[in-house]
């Protein structure tokens, strides 16, 4: 990714490497992780913020039903089309600020922690301004850097859990040692791989600022543990569409990626799949389990909304395979 000494760094970083390790607050809430297999089966508590996006568009209107099963959904708003009466990206705006000329991303002593400031001032620029074209407030969610475990609350976070976002105090934490087992582990390098990893964790805060996660809390109670996991794993693929939409969106703002970037966030979401992990833990594959969805399924969305920088396209809900 192209960054040098003149771009921004967020001012919503939280470092609390020093201070890691302490008591939780005990609230039990429900963070939502990067799945790392521990080998717990799954984590069905994601469901609180399915339906984000749909529902801030549209409201209860979502939750008829469809032909297929899935929730029937009208278009999402579409920005004025230009002259030539195409149309184009919501956040494809005449007037936007040029692209930056690239270079390497300055030495210093915590290079991690100022490439992760940029990638979350990236995310910031680009919501804000998709959440104006719609006539919406977007309020940015702070990142906060922890090193083995850290009180959240939701609850003790862990490394062991992966990157993950808190939708009761709008944080997404981060273990700087996750990108070492991408790395190594998952076998996925480079910096827009990590990029993407925090740009799904905003996605989920996109979808929570909608206000409907106890909403969604409600569906998932009357739901069985297997329904439910398919509805958490429409909600984990809008989330990574919603970091491809963000992820060309940022590029036309700022002119961010270079050769070869794609594939490693491709690579990344395939590295993370339920099927991979599953195979890597247990040398089988048990779909009723997963609760981010498959390399296969991950790749496929991702790459749509990179390919079409469309909120819109992110449906995930009613189409009838996600």
């Amino acid at each position: 990714m192209r960054y040098d000494d003149k771009d921004q760094e967020s001012q919503n970083v939280e470092d609390v490497r020093n201070e890691s390790g302490r008591s939780p607050f005990g609230r039990g809430g429900m963070p939502f992780p990067i799945p790392m297999g521990t080998g717990r089966g799954g984590l069905s508590i994601t469901t609180l913020i399915i339906l984000g996006l749909l529902w801030f568009f549209f409201g209860s209107s979502i939750f008829g039903g469809s032909d297929q099963g899935g929730i029937q959904l009208p278009p999402l708003p579409r920005v004025d089309s230009g002259p030539t009466g195409q149309q184009r990206s919501p956040f494809d705006i005449p007037g936007l600020p040029g692209s930056k000329t690239g270079g390497p991303v300055k030495a210093e002593s915590d290079e991690m922690k100022q490439f992760i400031s940029r990638v979350l001032k990236d995310t910031e620029d680009v919501w804000n301004r998709v959440f104006q074209q719609f006539g919406r407030q977007y309020n940015e969610p702070k990142l906060v850097l922890f090193s083995g475990s850290y009180p959240t609350a939701c609850g003790q976070g862990v490394a062991a859990m992966g990157p993950f976002y808190c939708p009761l105090d709008k944080k997404i934490y981060i273990d700087l040692a996750f990108y070492e087992e991408l790395k190594r582990r998952f076998r996925a390098p480079g910096d827009f791989a990590q990029a993407y990893v925090i740009a799904h964790e905003v996605g989920h805060h996109v979808q929570t600022l909608l206000g409907i996660a106890e909403k969604v809390q409600q569906m998932k109670q009357r739901l069985p543990e297997r329904e439910a996991n398919k509805v958490q794993v429409r909600m984990e693929l809008q989330a990574d569409c919603l970091a491809g939409v963000w992820a060309a969106l940022n590029h036309q703002l700022k002119n961010r990626l270079q050769p070869g970037d794609i594939e490693e966030g491709l690579n990344a979401a395939q590295a993370i799949g339920d099927d991979m992990i599953q195979r890597q833990q247990t040398g089988r594959i048990v779909p009723d389990a997963f609760t981010h969805g498959s390399s296969a399924q991950r790749v496929k969305w991702f790459r749509r909304g990179l390919e079409t920088a469309q909120i819109q396209q992110c449906d995930t809900f009613s189409d009838p395979n996600p």
